[in-house]
């Protein structure tokens, strides 16, 4: 099967009460011509958030109740994606794309890890992203009480904030501070009553070995009042002081030319040893004597390299790797990769 023909399908993730339904509902108000296949996951025996998608004749909703897909359920995700692709062969479903919404009390980890244990899964569906909705009133008290808010954060290929409107801006920093801590690779918007278009979010193809790393500087702003244009707003300067205790944070790694036999070393070892704890990283590698950049990107311990565009000017040549995990002994590892460095 060519990739064309692979089903794109999206996380959407997010504490209780973020806004993951009002999204979907937003994007199949404004999407007419785009047939949708959504899977509705509840923790109870009665699915209450199917109830308030919009119907249409472009959408289905396979619900999915009386747990979360990322434990008890698990099971029965693997057998719903496997019926979906038998029907699509039989030419009985045709759809454009896939959203999975899961509870709010789903870690993403589990459900990730279908998309690449699974052969039949794996050679059918194509993994465009995790999407991450966060409830900026509730958030900080939601990441002090519940460690899969910040697993949630974690994984997250793009960070929407809803109720921003509901906090001021002294509170919003706090919570921008406080998520990139944790995640500093996913971009961060925020939007009103799930008002974001939908490039924003839809087939950006995070899991793709991609040679863009950027951390971040700031982020979107979703303008209601020009056409839903997303204005960059840089992160204040004067950010907050406070320490959190989240066991998951981001950790950056930069340095030169790197010697290749070395950095697959080290990055094996990290892997082998912490790869359960490190919930995605990405490293785009500058290589002694190797015009192009060398990609490093995974989840856990599923990695994939590839070599990407080459580098335009020796100025440019900066390796860094980011690492959103568990707690890490940064400081060994910082020196294990800088001994890396190219002689």
């Amino acid at each position: 099967m060519t990739t064309q023909h692979l089903l794109p399908v999206t996380i959407l993730t997010g504490f209780l009460g973020a806004g993951k339904t009002t999204l979907i509902n937003y994007l199949l108000n404004h999407n007419q011509h785009e047939k949708i296949l959504i899977i509705e996951n509840e923790f109870g025996a009665v699915n209450v958030d199917s109830g308030l998608l919009k119907k249409d004749d472009n959408i289905e909703i396979v619900e999915m109740t009386n747990g979360c897909i990322c434990c008890s359920v698990q099971g029965e995700l693997t057998e719903a994606l496997h019926k979906l692709h038998q029907k699509r062969l039989e030419g009985q479903v045709e759809f454009d794309r896939l959203i999975i919404e899961t509870t709010g009390l789903a870690d993403p980890a589990p459900i990730l890890q279908t998309f690449f244990i699974d052969d039949l899964i794996r050679e059918t569906i194509q993994l465009d992203a995790v999407i991450t909705l966060v409830d900026s009133e509730h958030i900080l008290k939601q990441l002090d009480e519940h460690r899969v808010a910040s697993s949630q954060i974690g994984f997250a290929d793009r960070i929407i904030l809803t109720k921003a409107d509901r906090i001021n801006e002294q509170q919003k920093q706090a919570v921008l501070d406080r998520i990139n801590k944790i995640n500093q690779k996913a971009l961060i918007f925020e939007a009103i009553q799930g008002q974001i278009p939908k490039q924003e979010w839809l087939d950006i193809h995070a899991f793709d070995l991609s040679d863009e790393l950027e951390l971040n500087k700031g982020f979107f702003v979703i303008d209601t009042s020009k056409q839903l244009m997303a204005d960059f707003k840089p992160f204040s300067v004067n950010n907050t002081k406070q320490s959190w205790n989240d066991d998951i944070c981001s950790y950056v790694f930069e340095a030169g030319e790197l010697d290749l036999k070395k950095i697959g070393s080290f990055t094996e070892q990290l892997i082998e040893h912490y790869g359960n704890d490190m919930l995605r990283y990405k490293g785009v590698l500058a290589i002694k004597d190797q015009p192009q950049r060398l990609i490093v990107q995974g989840v856990h311990k599923v990695v994939g390299f590839d070599y990407g565009a080459p580098w335009q000017s020796a100025n440019e040549r900066i390796s860094r790797f980011v690492i959103i995990s568990r707690k890490l002994p940064f400081e060994q590892l910082e020196k294990e990769f800088l001994a890396t460095i190219a002689d």
